[in-house]
């Protein structure tokens, strides 16, 4: 396939997404999603695995600002700049560390806000970083801005709307899962300007392989009896970190 006919089918994919969001009827946020199998509090931490389990966002958060804002700039980037959505990528993986052990510490609406609105900017940083690097460095910056702004719209219109009643997570459902979708086809479609593609095509699905567990959580805990389905979610979502973490460190220009 050619490079442009690539882009186009990518950039009509989330056309198609949009439109499809937009024929939906809203989406409202399901009670029982706050109704979590593990409740077990720990040293006086209330759902303590669910809330202690975001510290794997917070260390990969960590380590990843460091590098990309530090020394490891130099090797793993070729143009200045280039960095920047890995910035806002790093930066709000450790704030979702932040806000899902907020939200998991007494979970509700009020509070689950705070835990998807960076998860939903640290995608959104990741799909440009990748269009940076599949497409155009340009096309990636110029785009991070706007991203960014639709990932922090789609929380607040959902959360928004919560409050008249009338809740709505179609945004926010396409902010999640069009980057899982549309990162995958750059990788394959598109060519590299880096080594170690492979390790951001296996970031993307241990992210979406997370979602398994979340689905089965009482199961996992009748299962395990140690841990929930959405403990390890926490878990192989900042594996999935990790993963591009573990890319920006080994990289080559091609």
């Amino acid at each position: 396939m050619g490079r442009r006919s690539a882009i186009g089918l990518i950039g009509g994919l989330a056309a198609l997404a949009a439109a499809v969001a937009w024929l939906l009827p809203p989406i409202a946020q399901d009670p029982a999603y706050h109704r979590l199998a593990d409740s077990r509090p720990w040293l006086g931490i209330p759902n303590a695995l669910n809330v202690l389990s975001n510290a794997g966002f917070l260390l990969v958060g960590a380590l990843g600002l460091a590098f990309v804002m530090g020394g490891g700039a130099g090797r793993a980037f070729r143009e200045p700049g280039e960095q920047w959505p890995y910035v806002v990528f790093f930066g709000g993986l450790f704030l979702t560390g932040l806000g899902s052990g907020y939200y998991h510490w007494e979970p509700g609406n009020a509070r689950l806000a705070w835990d998807r609105l960076p998860l939903a900017i640290t995608l959104m940083g990741l799909l440009a970083a990748t269009i940076a690097e599949r497409i155009g460095v340009q096309a990636g910056l110029r785009l991070l801005g706007p991203l960014v702004l639709i990932a922090a719209g789609s929380v607040i219109y959902w959360h928004w709307t919560e409050q008249r009643g009338v809740g709505d997570l179609r945004p926010y459902v396409l902010v999640q899962f069009y980057p899982i979708i549309a990162v995958p086809l750059m990788l394959w479609w598109l060519p590299p300007r880096y080594t170690r593609g492979g390790e951001l095509l296996a970031a993307a699905a241990t992210y979406a392989a997370a979602k398994v567990p979340e689905l089965l959580d009482g199961w996992v805990l009748s299962a395990t009896h140690v841990v929930s389905g959405h403990t390890l979610k926490h878990l192989l979502a900042a594996l999935a970190g990790y993963w591009v973490l573990r890319m920006l460190r080994h990289r080559r220009a091609v």
